[in-house]
């Protein structure tokens, strides 16, 4: 990097002089420039597992603290091996028709182990949603996957859970690139799909008239698709913002109408194969406003071009989506970026990680990995919300994922632009997995960080409960309350993705420890049925997470 700086003159200055020592200090000097320039960035990376045996295109994590890593079925071998001699056998799958490899694995953070699990049908580009139980809910695929319903129930680490193919029910269309969202009774609506501009429901008993046509779906694809994957965020007045390729729509699903439609975001396409990442920012106060953020893209002809070199969309597009009369607010990232993801950090911060700057996607689409994550800061102004983070060092283009983790540090997994597992590429199948702690992490703030010492395990709408935290420094002002969802990341959109900052008091000094006052979501609209990850935060660093059930 630093030899494109010096021009050969001064090179040769260098190399004729008697003092080839000059040389070797000014190269050191450089080196340690570039060192700590990078050393002052914020944030800090950890390799956790150097082969978790699959490359995760689909990521969730449960509320037993694993992760579920999902691949595709009909990809040939894996690194990782089914226990058992079990096998898996499909005499139309052309690369291996006795399978006896994992195409999914559970991963334990605590302790950095991997099993494998089975799946059975193919998993390719497909969706999923935790259903109000804890159960992961996955729909979807290619091929004999393209109809098919998957449940995962989660067990503790040591348990031996495994995926669930049903075969009493199947989706009323194939649904291949949807997005699925849990709604506020707890029902799950599975969106879109390539050739499929309808909607369905989750359990089956809302679809006996069929597939419900969304024509919203239909009027913005365009010839390269570009309405794959739509962002969804259900909003706190129970309608759903539905966004593709460069328009967005209040849904109400339960009267399957368009109640109205959004401005034209500018600068072209932003869902797949044009995707960037979209967010909506936490809901707090009294929960009637959603704000919702879009960023980065490929531009419109990079996909049929097959243009690995063109530039990425730099902007973003932030909306009040409650606001009747809002249109976009635009402004620019630090760096053009496709295909990356964006997590909702406890704190209500935004992370936007891994991507390209430039291509689209699709295999081998893409070039110039975006290795520097960016935190977006939504109460600054405009034009100071983005901080450039510490870069990490392992490319995550195509089919990789990010996903927060209950102790605060958000996990990188998968990157695989080809067809098949191919580790000599330009960019190759990777299947380290890392994870990066953003700088409320860093030590010199460990004595400020709380620690939850009590709180329910299940907590009712709009009811009263208590926390109790321990903090190492006396507290000062208000400790936050935030319950964060846990997605199901694909494609760099985390399907379900949320955060609530619920009503508390000041603490109050019980015991040796702080109890603090507060007043759950009021309603499934706001927050729906599940399990939430609940952090306190203080001063701006969050506690590692409990679990928590929330229902009606």
């Amino acid at each position: 990097m630093f030899t494109r700086s010096i021009s050969l003159s001064v090179m040769d200055d260098y190399f004729s002089s008697s003092s080839s020592s000059a040389w070797l200090l000014h190269i050191l000097n450089i080196f340690t420039i570039i060192l700590t320039v990078r050393a002052q960035l914020p944030g800090t990376w950890e390799l956790l597992v150097p082969n978790a045996g699959v490359a995760s295109m689909h990521t969730a994590v449960t509320r037993f603290n694993t992760v579920v890593l999902l691949d595709r079925t009909n990809i040939g071998p894996s690194r990782k091996l089914l226990p058992g001699g079990h096998c898996r056998y499909d005499s139309d799958d052309v690369v291996l028709k006795k399978d006896c490899y994992a195409h999914s694995v559970v991963f334990d953070p605590q302790t950095n182990q991997i099993r494998p699990l089975m799946i059975q049908t193919d998993t390719w580009c497909s969706s999923g949603q935790f259903l109000p139980n804890g159960t992961l809910l996955q729909t979807g695929g290619d091929l004999d996957g393209f109809k098919k319903i998957r449940k995962f129930e989660p067990c503790e680490p040591g348990g031996f859970c495994d995926w669930v193919e049903l075969k009493d029910v199947e989706l009323t269309e194939g649904r291949w690139y949807a997005t699925n969202q849990i709604l506020p009774d707890g029902t799950v609506i599975i969106i879109g799909g390539r050739g499929t501009n309808t909607v369905e429901y989750y359990p089956p008993e809302r679809n006996k008239n069929g597939a419900v046509e969304l024509k919203f779906l239909a009027d913005v694809e365009d010839n390269q698709m570009d309405n794959l994957y739509p962002y969804v965020h259900l909003l706190p007045n129970g309608y759903l913002f539905i966004f593709a390729n460069n328009e967005a729509v209040m849904y109400d699903h339960e009267g399957n109408k368009v109640i109205r439609e959004y401005p034209i975001l500018p600068g072209g396409p932003r869902n797949y194969p044009s995707a960037g990442s979209s967010v909506m920012l936490a809901l707090e106060a009294d929960f009637s406003t959603a704000v919702i953020v879009i960023c980065g893209g490929a531009q419109y002809g990079a996909f049929i071009q097959r243009s690995t070199d063109t530039p990425a969309h730099g902007s973003c597009g932030r909306i009040v989506a409650t606001d009747p009369k809002s249109g976009w607010e635009m402004e620019d990232m630090p760096f053009g970026r496709v295909m990356g993801d964006m997590v909702m950090l406890p704190t209500g911060d935004a992370l936007i990680i891994n991507g390209a700057q430039s291509g689209t996607q699709g295999f081998g689409m893409a070039s110039n990995p975006c290795l520097n994550p960016v935190l977006y800061r939504p109460n600054q102004p405009i034009g100071l919300r983005f901080m450039t983070l510490n870069p990490g060092t392992v490319p995550r283009m195509y089919h990789s994922t990010a996903n927060l983790l209950p102790d605060g540090r958000v996990l990188l997994a998968g990157s695989n632009p080809n067809v098949f597992y191919n580790f000599a590429a330009e960019f190759p199948t990777e299947l380290r997995l890392e994870a990066f702690s953003p700088e409320y992490l860093s030590p010199d703030r460990a004595n400020i960080r709380p620690v939850i010492e009590g709180i329910s395990e299940t907590i009712h709408y709009g009811k009263a409960f208590d926390v109790f935290v321990s903090v190492s420094l006396p507290v000062v002002g208000i400790v936050e309350v935030n319950f964060g969802s846990a997605p199901f990341a694909t494609h760099s959109f985390s399907q379900g993705q949320r955060l609530v900052k619920v009503t508390v008091t000041p603490p109050v000094p019980d015991g040796g420890r702080y109890r603090i006052k507060c007043t759950a979501p009021s309603n499934g609209a706001v927050a729906p049925p599940g399990y939430y990850m609940v952090f306190a935060i203080n001063q701006g660093v969050p506690s590692v997470a409990r679990w928590v059930h929330l229902v009606p």
